[in-house]
């Protein structure tokens, strides 16, 4: 599933003037230079492999693609009562799948009463269209606390198609989907427990619609991208956002070194609930000049945005600047970069509810103010098959969103804003080895750093997060993966008893979360090519661990099931 999260942003910074720096590593001429040749007989020519990012451990059968399409493939690791923070570091990319023909389905049974299915069907290579359809289901009948009233389930039905004509793709994409989660974080001190799963239930209601155009042809001078999309958003509290959205992306080459880029997002959002109908219009319009000088690549320009957003009475309208600086000091080896920028980042329930399902009624949801913003940082690949990155990041952000214990339910989430601005420093680091397919093995690691004015705490956001993981092809039909990931504790709110002359009273506090150590394995292994099995395990260690408070999650729970390619 994807996210908007405001790391978004300085994804997008980071990638801006990726291209850029990779042509400038080609010079364009120049006289040849005085060098030693040394022939070897015996010497094997062979070209290095080129470092790519993965997914944490995704050993996925065999999937039909379209060439000119992109899809994406979920974690290995079954959601562990919706472990996914908004915090979570960006997930290193997968390897595209290699183009087999085959499409696929899954099904399989595990403990917690848990029901897992997956259908892959699209069609195969076709230079004049793509389609398909993506199912998916995951539900538990028990969850870590007194059984069905921590019941969940989630499921989706993704529809795609692509037709082409020339350099020009006119593409249609529809997502629906039905969730459903339990407040199943209540106090269980007390004499009468709740007895009814239905009366603590949560549903979500999704619908995305989008239909877009973009230019094929990457040698156009011209390049272009352009969406529009509607999405529908509904919960068990009668609350509604609807959001209307265009977004584009442009680029015209000006010379061989230069190049103008246009790229810019618009969204209406009319949400309602039991207080009312809140309007939410957004525009962010983000020009710039991008340029090519030998190993030195430079883009600057600026963001402009507006948000109808009231809340702590921000500024509606920011301009930002956005200015990179990318210097290849060795061909194929490092790169460092620099920049500064800022954007509006726009937050939707949609977005949030993936996040955090256990949101109270009547949220005020605001756009993050997300700059000035300095980061610097580099790409390294000092040897073959090891890729090495890191990236330093300093930002000011205003309306940027905690999740924070309800007062009068604790089981409940709030969307709390500092009321002055938050200052964040981020560190990341990650190191990905890739051995010829057959091993690979990574470490990621980042460290948040906020700083809070008028909260007490940067509630429910750690401060460090880990993550080890790695693959391995034993041989053609077994494959097994593995992935340690750790949060740091954070913050929530609760209340503990206090003896006063006047009797024991009950005080809100802040208390800590505990912190989270998840092991988890996965294996693969195929009959035939057209039959195989597959067992995972989640929270090998069997903590019950809390990332949300008063949230504890499973314990051990596993999955095993077929999958048939045709």
């Amino acid at each position: 599933m994807k996210r908007t999260t405001y790391y978004t942003y300085l994804a997008l910074a980071t990638l801006t003037a990726a291209p850029l720096a990779a042509q400038a590593q080609k010079k364009p001429g120049g006289k040849i230079e005085e060098a030693e040749v040394e022939i070897v007989k015996e010497r094997v020519n062979q070209l290095p492999e080129a470092a790519r990012n993965y997914e944490k451990v995704a050993i996925e059968p065999p999937t039909k693609q379209a060439a000119a399409t992109t899809y994406n493939y979920p974690d290995f690791r079954l959601p562990t009562d919706r472990l996914n923070p908004a915090v979570r570091v960006l997930t290193i990319r997968q390897e595209d799948l290699l183009p087999l023909t085959g499409n696929y389905v899954k099904a399989g049974l595990g403990n917690y009463g848990t029901v897992y299915g997956k259908a892959y069907l699209h069609n195969t290579r076709d230079d004049r269209a793509s389609y398909g359809l993506d199912f998916s289901h995951l539900s538990s009948s028990r969850g870590p606390i007194d059984k069905q009233n921590s019941r969940q389930a989630q499921t989706r039905l993704g529809l795609n198609g692509e037709i082409y004509n020339g350099p020009v793709a006119l593409g249609a994409k529809l997502d629906v989907g039905r969730e459903r989660y339990n407040f199943y974080g209540y106090n269980r001190n007390v004499p009468d427990l709740p007895d009814d799963p239905d009366a603590l239930k949560q549903v979500f209601y999704r619908a995305a619609a989008k239909v877009y155009v973009r230019n094929r042809s990457a040698d156009a001078p011209f390049q272009y991208d352009l969406g529009v999309g509607f999405n529908y958003w509904k919960d068990q509290f009668e609350a509604r956002e609807s959001n209307f959205n265009i977004g584009f992306k442009s680029a015209y080459s000006l010379a061989e070194k230069g190049r103008v880029v246009v790229n810019g997002d618009l969204s209406f959002i009319s949400q309602q609930d039991s207080i009312g109908t809140v309007s939410r219009p957004f525009v962010q319009i983000a020009p710039s000049y991008e340029l090519l000088l030998n190993r030195l690549a430079i883009s600057v320009g600026a963001n402009l945005g507006y948000t109808g957003d009231t809340i702590n009475d921000r500024s509606q309208f920011k301009i930002y600047p956005a200015v990179r600086v990318g210097y290849t000091v060795t061909e194929d080896k490092f790169l460092v970069y620099a920049g500064l920028g800022g954007a509006l980042q726009r937050v939707t329930l949609y977005d949030l509810t993936t996040e955090n399902p256990w949101l109270a009624k009547n949220q005020r949801v605001a756009d993050t103010r997300r700059g000035p913003t300095l980061y610097v940082g580099f790409n390294s690949t000092p040897a073959r098959n090891l890729e090495l990155n890191a990236k330093v990041t300093v930002s000011n952000d205003q309306n940027l969103y905690f999740y924070n214990n309800n007062a009068r339910d604790t089981t409940k989430f709030d969307l709390v804003y500092d009321e002055k601005s938050t200052q964040l420093l981020q560190v990341h680091a990650e190191a990905l080895y890739n051995a010829a397919e057959k091993f690979r093995l990574g470490l990621k690691a980042d460290y948040n750093g906020y700083n809070t004015k008028t909260l007490a705490e940067a509630f429910h956001r750690p401060k460090f997060q880990t993550s080890i993981f790695g693959s391995y092809n034993a041989s053609e039909k077994l494959r097994v993966g593995a992935e340690l990931y750790t949060y740091s504790s954070s913050y929530g709110t609760g209340y503990r008893p206090v003896l006063t002359p006047a009797g024991t009273v009950r005080e809100r506090v802040v208390l800590p979360t505990s912190s989270v150590i998840d092991l988890n394995l996965k294996a693969d292994y195929r009959f035939s090519e057209n039959l195989s099995i597959f067992a995972m395990g989640n929270n090998l260690l069997n903590r019950q661990y809390q990332y949300f408070l008063n949230y504890p999650v499973k314990g051990i729970n596993v999955l095993a099931g077929v999958t048939y390619d045709f």
